[in-house]
């Protein structure tokens, strides 16, 4: 929330504590807390009044995961009036509460609480709140369109040039993300993306945790999407993981009428959390180099953390030509594709001739005469420990 923004919110929350004679509190649909309403009422101020839930939020701005999980199982994200809630001392809930779900176009942006009291708000109480609500959700699409407009200096700091250049757009990002930009953030890239055209790129405010997004250059020809994930700490990734893969599904709907629908191989990849924005360009070249993992090796997608794609952090950040060493190239031919599989197959058996033969269904005599045309052909020696590094990483560098 920007500091802009910040004083209507309170306003809104206020008309609401007082239209229903209770305090009131707005959170996003992240459950971080946005505002909430100065209702001058003891009882209700009372701190013995609160329960554990609420006064975590207040103090640390927040929820904890298990408590969004708990209070989503009411069915809020799906409402589009008042929900009750009961009571539960058991998860720490010690008064009850009415959730008012805050939306704009039928997208659900955020919730207004309120303690239950006795009396409780009358109908015509509620549904004059909610017609508040309203106000809050367009003021919030605001807010989310917003940062949707800021592409732009995303853009500027994944691909500026180190140095002044760098400074000046991490400087930019910084100043129109506001305390957006504060705590642990996370970089996603998904490619291939079927368009730079910025009207067909989602919306931030539609794909959760999303600060901004962008699109960049990939490869000679291509266009990749970058997105900026807030996290609540930077041991838990799992609002870029679930970003990246709520984005594959995007790609493969704004896929191009010359593209199948679903697309051609395309992958998500997450680089590690950062605090600072000036982290951003590497944790970018991961989130990148994780997405090419994938595309090269099937089996570490649909969406690969930077941490979890092993020897390809290696292969990645080396000059496309290296694939090509002289030795090697002629076993990546066409006409020995055959060969080059099984070479590949048998390093990453470790050598293992039975293991080898068994991932392959072939018998290891045939095992063994594919070996030695991989050595005739690279004139590499698959007794050698250095000759079998070389080989092995060139085979997994092309597919790169």
């Amino acid at each position: 929330m920007t500091s802009e923004f910040k004083g209507d919110y309170e306003e809104l929350v206020d008309e609401i504590s007082e239209l229903l004679g209770v305090p009131a509190t707005l959170e996003n649909r992240d459950f971080e807390l946005i505002a909430f309403g100065a209702y001058d009422s003891e009882g209700d101020l009372d701190p013995s009044a609160l329960d554990p839930v609420r006064t975590r939020s207040i103090l640390t701005r927040r929820s904890t995961a298990t408590v969004r999980t708990w209070f989503e199982g009411f069915g809020i994200t799906r409402a589009t009036g008042p929900v009750r809630i009961p009571p539960t001392p058991e998860a720490g809930v010690y008064r009850g509460r009415i959730c008012l779900p805050v939306r704009h176009r039928g997208v659900v942006l955020g919730y207004v609480w309120l303690l239950e009291s006795d009396p409780g708000p009358t109908e015509h109480q509620l549904t004059a709140a909610m017609a508040v609500t309203v106000r809050i959700g367009a003021l919030l699409a605001d807010e989310a369109q917003h940062g949707a407009d800021l592409s732009r200096e995303l853009r500027a700091v994944l691909t500026a040039e180190r140095g002044w250049q760098g400074d000046m757009a991490v400087a930019a990002l910084r100043t129109a993300l506001g305390t957006r930009g504060d705590g642990p953030h996370a970089v996603v890239c998904v490619a291939p993306w079927p368009s730079a055209d910025p009207d067909d790129a989602p919306s931030p405010r539609t794909v959760p945790h999303t600060t901004a997004l962008c699109t960049v250059p990939w490869g000679t020809t291509g266009q990749s999407l970058a997105v900026l994930v807030r996290l609540r700490s930077p041991e838990v990734r799992t609002p870029a993981l679930t970003a990246a893969s709520r984005l594959l599904g995007e790609g493969a709907r704004t896929a191009g009428v010359g593209e199948p629908r679903g697309g051609s191989a395309r992958t998500a990849g997450v680089g590690d959390p950062r605090v600072g924005l000036a982290e951003l360009p590497a944790a970018w070249q991961e989130a990148s180099a994780a997405a090419r993992a994938a595309l090269a090796e099937p089996r570490l997608g649909p969406v690969a953390e930077w941490a979890s794609i092993g020897p390809y952090r290696l292969l990645t950040s080396l000059p496309p030509e290296t694939a090509h060493d002289s030795a090697v190239r002629p076993l990546l031919s066409p006409t020995h594709r055959e060969l080059a599989r099984t070479a590949e197959i048998y390093l990453d058996c470790a050598g293992q001739a039975g293991r080898t033969a068994a991932e392959l269904g072939i018998h290891r005599q045939t095992l063994y005469y594919r070996l030695s045309r991989v050595e005739q052909l690279t004139g590499l020696d698959l007794d050698d420990g250095e000759d079998r590094l070389l080989l092995h990483m060139a085979l997994k560098g092309a597919r790169l």
